[in-house]
């Protein structure tokens, strides 16, 4: 993905520019390894793979360091660079988005261990395509919410906050589904509850998602969306924002 973009590059110090773009060339990183996680976790879900579980729950060590890196990159700049206006707003937006990919490894930790619970127990296809169907929905959020990112893309950037809306309507389906099923068989609840916290977790991380485009149209308006409901929006403020 394409990190640079002329609203952020052209500076006196060319180290300045080297330090902004070293940022986000971070962020993207840390976004392919969670990325990478995400996706890991439910193929060991898919697969009853415990060895894969266990690398994900390995891999949010990584996550973490890389966060810890982000932040203190990003204290580094502000405290010797004291960026304003589109510079300040670039580094605040990383550190955001850095809180929410780190928050999306351990929901992918979350989802690497339910895989492995469930593989104590017998072997049954309840709730895995709903499992498929909203892990797909999230995978793709997540990685067009990064593309945003690094494309300055407000308007895929709303894209990811309609399809956050798509994501809660089908968890709550799924767990309407998924509780029925426990009343009319006893014998599956231990199974089905382990199946609702990974629904759970993948409901998190569409949320987690969403607030990566906000950190975009912060980045690139000015704007601050985090307690806006998409719904709220009129018309006009989507053209502005696009």
């Amino acid at each position: 993905m394409d990190t640079s973009n002329g609203q952020h590059s052209q500076h006196i110090s060319r180290q300045f520019n080297q330090e902004l773009e070293g940022l986000k060339t971070h962020l993207m990183a840390m976004g392919g390894l969670v990325e990478r996680q995400l996706g890991d976790a439910l193929d060991a879900l898919q697969n009853r793979d415990g060895a894969l579980a266990e690398q994900v729950t390995r891999q949010d060590h990584d996550v973490n360091e890389m966060q810890l890196q982000i932040d203190d990159e990003s204290t580094e700049i502000i405290a010797r660079r004291q960026p304003a206006a589109s510079d300040l707003r670039l580094v605040i937006a990383v550190i955001r988005a850095a809180s929410d990919l780190e928050r999306i490894g351990d929901e992918a930790d979350k989802i690497a261990r339910h895989a492995q619970a469930l593989m104590g127990q017998p072997e049954s296809d309840r709730g895995l395509v709903e499992i498929r169907r909203i892990g797909a929905q999230v995978k793709r959020m997540v990685r067009d919410s990064l593309t945003a990112f690094a494309r300055f893309d407000t308007g895929l950037a709303l894209e990811v906050r309609r399809a956050d809306l798509d994501v809660d309507s089908d968890y709550k389906s799924a767990l309407r589904a998924l509780a029925t099923f426990m009343m009319e068989d006893s014998s599956s609840i231990t199974s089905v509850i382990d199946v609702m916290w990974v629904l759970r977790a993948l409901e998190r991380i569409g949320d987690h998602a969403d607030n990566l485009s906000e950190s975009v149209i912060y980045l690139v308006k000015g704007l601050d969306l985090r307690h806006t409901h998409l719904r709220d929006l009129h018309e006009k403020d989507l053209d502005d924002i696009r």
